[in-house]
């Protein structure tokens, strides 16, 4: 007869003893805890002081300050293409105030040389009159009469600004039809600052 052949037997595991922690070990797990719940706690604050700066900033920027990237060469030598400039929002504008205003779409950057009820004349060398007097234009580095189709002298109608950009020989402005009078809610501000390039950063008179 055949021995009956008895399977293996499986062997208990006998389990290890459950390691208790120290005290060490414990305070230093607590320890862990708390630092991964107070930089939790500091993200989620600076998270949410970040959102309310940058909101902050792009209101203060719409309602008050507006930022704008100058494009063209009209305002040369004052602005260059591509230069940043800061804008303040006001109503107050006066002969030599540098303003961006709305046309067709589009932000337009010139000089304000005449306000409401000023009389304008501009002679073919590209003498500027306001009132019969002759303007002191330091800003600009060579006169011309430039696109112009008005007859001289002309008088600014109400609620209206005559503005000409400082690179008079290319500038198309109130001289023009084209442009024509400028209308006070067409301004968006005044501009005050220019921040970049940071070389260039310099009040804007």
């Amino acid at each position: 007869m055949k021995r009956e052949e008895r399977a293996p037997q499986m062997r208990r595991k006998i389990p290890e003893p459950a390691h208790i922690p120290t005290e060490e070990e414990v305070a230093a797990e607590r320890e862990r805890l708390e630092y991964q719940k107070r930089y939790r706690r500091t993200l989620r604050t600076t998270i949410y002081a970040l959102v309310v700066v940058a909101a902050a900033a792009v209101l203060v920027a719409t309602l008050f300050l507006p930022v704008l990237q100058v494009s063209g060469s009209s305002m040369e030598p004052t602005l260059s293409d591509e230069d940043i400039i800061v804008l303040v929002k006001t109503g107050d504008f006066e002969t030599g105030d540098l303003v961006g205003f709305y046309y067709q779409n589009k932000l337009l950057l010139k000089r304000v040389i005449a306000g409401p009820g000023d009389t304008v004349d501009i002679d073919e060398e590209g003498n500027v009159y306001v009132n019969g007097e002759l303007l002191d234009e330091p800003y600009v580095t060579e006169k011309a009469l430039g696109e112009s189709d008005r007859d001289y002298p002309v008088q600014v109608p109400e609620g209206r600004y005559f503005v000409m950009g400082d690179n008079r020989s290319t500038s198309i402005d109130s001289r023009s039809s084209v442009i024509g009078y400028i209308e006070e809610d067409q301004i968006v501000g005044k501009v005050i600052l220019r921040i970049w390039p940071l070389n260039s950063f310099s009040l804007i008179n």
